[in-house]
Order: structure tokens, then sequence, then C-alpha cells
């Protein structure tokens, strides 16, 4: 409820004031000090009262203090208020100190009882509804003076979509504040980062001047009701206003004329360097039509609310003196905004679309790579997407440089890229070819360093919905890699970790990843999708798990069988040689013990239980410092729904068939899922990525809303 404006009145010659449905005013019908309640609301009002008064055409008073002195008759014990029938009058008192009055009894010229009104529609005519305020001495007394107030009713409302219904509708609760939840209220704003019109070289939130009119679907209405006698509002004027923090990250656009069929027809009122517009209202003009643009995304100095507000301001019109005060706004209403964060989506939504590149180098081109992905891509009915040559500038790594996510409001969804600080061949491909009509594009820059392999986009995950105690996490949690706690080590930029953590709505989890050459997550853990009530499996690599296996064949009499069979330039390793190497045991140990630690992580930060997790064979060796996988990395795979495009390990062939790929369909295809093992040595492998590296998956969105979650 907005505060209530007072209005003073007089003996001696009626009060004019302007009222606004639905706001209520305090009626002064006190003799002296204050009513209940009333005093900061009384000065504030008696200002406003003021040059209400003064607009109306009343002469200047001689003396402001002599104008704010209480009118009431000197013996006056009681009074009666009487008032048109469009006006409802409210008697505000408090039970424990006065008793309300039966029949024709008066109320008493009490401290402690206030008059309140308000009007629920607007008015006809100039002052077209009257109060009537009666003063006596006793109760049956003639009255010892009557105080008239003349009232025009005006409807001013600012309104959006606080319903989060996907249509504006007046709203006459709370519009102020943004509450979470499936009971919460407050509109939705996105970041027009897309490019409606293909002529564009930038993202449409870059030009202060529509580019198209389908980008006007990208944006939240506004709808400014403003009913009421037009004479009025030649003595008053509606302003529409942004503070300035927020004026840098949201910008309001308004028709030149209703329904605008041309982009010239649209014009920027707010939004930087424009805190404020007055507006333009056409004679019998009820409702004016406005829409945003969110121009930021959420992040460290950005919370994601704006507020817009709309005054009704007095103009003091006329006087040759009324540059002496100042303009004085009458109502003021206040609506809030939220910019939509940017979501994530996990390996359990649907693929839509899979990205690879074409390249070539010493060992020819990625040809046989690439019909593989379009076997798999066909499988899953999934569109393949093939990035040129010309345009990965022969930079295969596609996931490291970029990951899809999407925005939405309830009016509006469409995808968004997130471009990462890597910046190698593919630099211009998300910002070039990706970002296009409802396909937006964000990216954050590092100003005082060059990356790290760590801001490379294969360490950022994100997990499926999951819940950890009382807390539910209905989007997943963002997963990303960094170096051992207070440690000294690798990183992800601190710009990217600020812009994921202020999205809030996937409240990322800092894994331990520093151990590896390259440092991502995507090299030790995946999540594939299951049909069971828990909806995913973790899957982890497991150096224990290979050496068992690997103990568990050479028990069996297979000793002899070899580890990368069938490639020519690779030396072939035995069983027994691969038991046998301390070096590769002791590193593998190692390795063991720092997934092991963020086994540990995952399970208490995404509430898993040990049955939630599988533990994929892998061998890793130690180069120095760091990390790299000994054979290719089978967790480092392409999840398309139940297809999984598994990298193919070359392990030892027993009976035909290669022991390392039979242990993984053993434990994934009773799942449901399908293992499709990919001959990515040639390609990937030996260039220190695998599968997933080089591929990237566009998936489906959530059905969840994310504003009915509560951070």
């Amino acid at each position: 409820m907005a505060p209530r404006r007072a209005v003073q009145l007089s003996l001696k010659k009626p009060t004019y004031a302007v009222c606004v449905v639905g706001a209520e005013m305090l009626v002064n019908v006190h003799r002296g000090g204050r009513g209940r309640g009333q005093c900061r609301v009384c000065v504030a009002g008696a200002r406003g009262m003021l040059s209400a008064k003064l607009s109306s055409g009343h002469q200047r008073p001689r003396d402001l203090a002599e104008h704010l002195a209480r009118d009431v008759p000197r013996d006056a014990k009681t009074f009666r208020v009487s008032a048109s029938s469009k006006v409802e009058v409210l008697m505000a008192y408090d039970p424990r100190r006065v008793t309300e009055p039966t029949g024709k009894a008066h109320w008493p010229l009490d401290a402690n009882v206030d008059v309140v009104i308000s009007v629920d529609t607007a008015s006809k005519d100039l002052n077209d509804l009257k109060v009537k305020v009666s003063y006596f001495k006793h109760q049956e007394d003639d009255p010892l003076g009557h105080s008239m107030l003349y009232l025009t009713a005006v409807d001013v409302s600012l309104d959006v979509d606080s319903s989060r219904t996907g249509k504006v509708k007046r709203h006459r609760g709370d519009k102020k504040t943004w509450r979470w939840g499936p009971e919460g209220h407050g509109a939705i704003l996105l970041v027009n980062c897309d490019k409606d019109s293909r002529g564009s070289l930038e993202p449409d939130l870059n030009r202060s001047q529509l580019v198209s009119l389908d980008d006007l679907q990208d944006m939240s209405p506004i709808v400014l009701t403003c009913d009421g006698p037009d004479e009025l509002f030649d003595r008053h004027k509606l302003v529409l206003s942004v503070s300035l923090s927020d004026s840098r990250r949201v910008r309001v656009f308004r028709a030149r004329a209703p329904g605008g069929t041309s982009i010239f027809d649209y014009k920027g009122v707010l939004g930087p360097q424009h805190l404020s517009y007055r507006v333009e209202r056409q004679l019998g003009e009820r409702e004016i039509g406005f829409c945003a643009e969110g121009l930021t995304f959420p992040d460290a100095d950005f919370s994601g609310l704006v507020s817009l507000s709309v005054h009704l301001v007095d103009t003091v019109v006329g006087m040759p003196w009324h540059r002496a005060l100042p303009e004085v706004p009458l109502f003021t209403d206040t609506v809030a905004f939220r910019v939509a964060p940017w979501i994530m989506t996990p390996n359990t939504q649907l693929p839509l679309e899979l990205y690879v590149c074409s390249v070539t180098d010493a060992h020819g081109s990625n040809e046989k790579f690439l019909d593989d992905m379009a076997n798999l891509a066909l499988k899953a009915n999934c569109k393949l997407v093939i990035c040129p040559r010309v345009e990965n500038r022969n930079d295969r790594w596609i996931q490291d440089e970029m990951e899809f996510g999407y925005i939405e409001a309830p009016h509006k969804s469409f995808p968004v890229v997130f471009d990462s600080p890597r910046d190698r061949g593919l630099r211009d491909f998300p910002y070039k070819k990706i970002l296009s009509p409802d396909f937006g594009y964000v990216t954050r820059e590092l100003l005082f360093s060059g990356a790290s392999s760590l801001d490379s986009f294969g360490n950022l995950d994100v997990s499926p919905p999951v819940t950890v105690g009382d807390t539910e996490y209905p989007l997943g949690r963002i997963l990303i890699g960094g170096s051992f706690p207070k440690s000294s080590g690798r990183r992800m930029a601190k710009v990217v970790r600020d812009f994921l953590a202020a999205q809030q709505v996937q409240a990322p989890v800092e894994l331990y990843s520093d151990w590896l050459s390259v440092g991502h997550v995507d090299e030790f853990l995946s999540f594939v999708p299951t049909s069971d009530p828990k909806g995913f499996r973790v899957l982890l690599a497991s150096p224990s798990a290979c050496l068992r296996l690997f103990q568990k064949k050479k028990e069996e009499g297979y000793g002899e069988a070899a580890q990368f069979a069938g490639l020519g330039h690779k030396v072939k390793r035995s069983i027994n040689e691969m038991l046998a190497d301390r070096h590769l045991r002791n590193d593998s140990f190692h390795v063991q013990s720092c997934i092991d630690w963020n086994r540990d992580v995952l399970k208490r930060e995404l509430g898993l239980a040990e049955d939630d997790i599988i533990d994929i064979p892998q061998l890793f060796s130690l180069k120095g410092a760091y990390a790299e996988a000994f054979f290719p990395d089978m967790v480092n795979m392409v999840v398309l729904g139940k297809y999984l495009g598994i990298p193919k390990p070359y392990g030892p062939i027993i009976n035909g068939r290669c022991c390392l790929e039979e242990k993984v369909r053993l434990l994934l295809e009773p799942l449901g899922l399908h293992c499709i093992f990919i001959d990515d040595y040639l390609s990937y492998h030996r260039l220190q990525g695998e599968i997933h590296c080089g591929t990237n998956v566009r998936r489906k969105p959530f059905a969840f809303k994310w504003w009915h979650m509560v951070p």
C-alpha cells in the first residue's frame, strides 16, 4: 500500500485535490497536533495539498505556515463526514481508546480518529466528487461549521506481467518487490542478446533503436493506465523514471502511435543516458503501451533486480511565481523486474543439435570422425551442425570454446551461447555464426590477464536436478574445476565464476581438477540419463576399477592380452606389463586419491548416494606434476539421450572383444543406455582431448520454470 497523502481542509473556502484511484487519502480533521500514525504522512502530504490547491486556481497564500494551520471551529468536540456515492469513507481509529458511535451520533474530534477516503473509478469531470466535514460542539447541536473537499479522481497505474502468466494484468497488490516461488510475484525481463535483424552486426541490446519488429517479442510489455479528465492532464504530467544504476541495465521503448507498424514508430525513452521521460498523453487516451529489454545479465555487481516508476506530478501551471516551488509528485507507482538468468542444460535433457568441427592436420582430415558423429546424431534424432575449417581455423575443441544455455520469461524463451574467454581458432564462431534471430550471445572478458586452460568450457558442466537434504536444486548445480582448497593452483577466472554464481538458480560447486594437465572436469566425470526414479547416474573415471579389471583378467589367464592392439603407431602394453609398471600404478593411486576427494564433494553437494555413482575403468599417467589419460578417456563421452558416443579405448582383446568396452557395456547398458565406441585416437586423444572436448550439444530447456524455485 502506498503511503497516504494528507489533505488539509478549510472552513473559509473549499479545498480542491486530486485523488488517485486505489490510493488512500487522509483527510485531516484535527485541531492541533497530528492524527494517529500520520506524523510523516501529514507533513509530506500537506506540501502536495498546497500544490494541488494552487494548481486549481486559488490565490497564493500570504504565508505557508498560515495555510498549514489546523482550521477547525474553536469549540468543536465532534464531527461527521458525508461524501459522494463514489467516494468510500473509512474511519480509522483505535478501539481501545475510541468507541464507534451508533445511530446519529458523531465521531469525537480525537487525535485517535482518522478520516481515510478512496475512490475506485476515475472522474468524468474536474471536481465531480465531494466530501463534506461538519463540526459540532455536542452531539445534538447544529454544526459550528463545514469544510468542503472537491476531488478529481484519476486512475494512474503502471502494470507489468507481475503474475507471470505471459500477459499484463491490472495489479493492485505489491508491485515494488519481487518474490521467488510458485506463489511469488514480479515481472521478468529478458536480456535482448540475440540479433533479430540478419543485416545487423551486433546483438540487439547494443542499439538504442529497434532493428526489427521481431525484436518486440523479446521484450516485456508494460501498460500505463492514465484515465481521468483531459483537463487534469493540462495541469499535471506523467513522468516515467528509472534510477541511475538501473538505467544501465534496462531500456524502455514506446510506440509513437498505438500499434506501430514500422521500427521507426518506436523510440527509446528510458535507459542509458535517459533517466526520465515525460509521457505524451493524447486526448482521451486511457492506456499507453511500453516495452522493456534487459541490457545485462546478473553479475557480481548486479542482483538482477530493476525497477521502473511512474509519477503523477503537479506542474503548478500558470502561476508567475511557480518557480519558487519544486514540482510535487502527488503519486508514484513502481514495478519490479528480475532479469532472467542464463541457465545451463545437463546431459539428461534431450539433445537438439550436435556441433562438431571439420579439421585437417598432418594425419589428414577428421572425416571418419564426422561420419561417426553423423551416424550417432541420426540414431538420437538430433541435428548435426558441422563448423567448417574456414570458420574454426583448424580448432577442433568446440566444447572448450562455448557452452549452450537459455533464458526464459513467461512470454518468451530462446537459447543463449556463452562464449568462453579461451579465444583460439574458434573465437569468432559463437559471435559470427551462432548469434542470430532468437539465438543470444553472452561472454565475459579477461581484462588484465590471459586465459588459462581452466577457463575453457570443458571445465564447465551442470548436474541434473538434485535434492541435498531439505534443499532442492530443480535446475541442477553448475560444476567447475579449480585448485585444491587453500592452494595456489590454477582456477577458473573470477569474472566467469562470478557470472555463474550471480545467476542464482544453479548454485556452482567447485571441484578439484588442477591435478590434470588440461584441468577440465569433463576428463574425470560425466552424467548419463536413466529411466529409473533417480533419473541419472554420475560416471567417474577410476584407475582402481581399471587395475582391478586387469588383475582379474590376469588371474583368468589373459595377462598377455595387450593394450593398444591394432594401433600400428603405438607401442603395445600387455596386462602383465601394465600391472608390473610401478610408475603407472603409483600414478594411478595418486589420481584415484584426487578423484576420491571429488567423489566426496559430489556426494555432499549433490546429495548423492554411493549407488548413484558408477566407476568407469580408466588409467592415467603423470607428465611432470600433472596427469593425462593413459588411453582414450571413456568418461569424456558425448551423451545424446540414451546413445553414448564413447572414445574407443583400444583395450586388451580377449575372446575377440575389448575387455574395457565389455566392462563399460556391462555397467551402462542394463540402465537402458546404448554404448557406441568411436575411434578418436588420431583425431583427438593424441592431442590430449576426447569426444566430449570435440563436440558440443544444444539441449532442450527444462520444463521447470526457474522463477518457481527459491534459491
